[in-house]
């Protein structure tokens, strides 16, 4: 079944980085696709202070070693791909690889560096309980949804262009 996009003589591994690339590609869209069709539209229909509590459980929470794996493994995967794709001399899939690469690293570690930490980071020193709890959610969740947006944006066309390099066409055409 992996023959048909198999470069001759070229190594398994290097053949299996941009199907690996596809998954972790998939699980971060999928991640911030979640994040952005229900988990925050769920947690502004509650009561704001237990929105917050929910949010900086969920925050907590993320700093896992799955999710990081998956999050930093992306990139890192990505890069190898298009190196790989580059030695095998499948250079419009190693193109594609590197523009899936810079997409990811601008709009989604980007992203969330410049916008989605440093707001989670607000949100940690916040008091549920304490007076005004509805109008520091209305405004922590619009700006997080609107900076998750664009992030689930990228991550989505990251993963287009990577699962595009599966593709006979891509896959084996040359450049000169």
């Amino acid at each position: 079944m992996m023959r048909s996009f198999a470069l001759a003589g070229a190594p398994a591994l290097l053949i299996l980085l941009p199907l690996i690339s596809v998954g972790f590609s998939g699980a971060c869209f999928g991640f911030f696709f979640a994040w952005q069709s229900s988990t925050l539209r769920g947690l502004d229909m509650i009561d704001p202070a237990t929105a917050i509590e929910a949010m900086q459980a969920m925050n907590a929470s993320v700093r896992n070693p799955l999710f990081g794996t998956v999050y930093f493994g992306t990139p890192l995967v990505l890069a190898l791909s298009m190196v790989a794709m580059a030695v095998l001399r499948a250079r419009v899939a190693a193109v594609v690889l590197g523009l899936a690469l810079v997409l990811h690293m601008v709009g989604v570690f980007g992203v969330t560096a410049t916008i989605n930490v440093p707001t989670n980071q607000e949100l940690a020193a916040v008091d549920a309980q304490a007076p005004g709890a509805d109008t520091i959610w209305q405004a922590f969740s619009t700006r997080w949804q609107s900076a998750n947006l664009i992030r689930m944006i990228a991550a989505g066309v990251s993963l287009m262009l990577v699962a595009a390099t599966l593709t006979p066409t891509v896959r084996n055409r040359r450049r000169s």
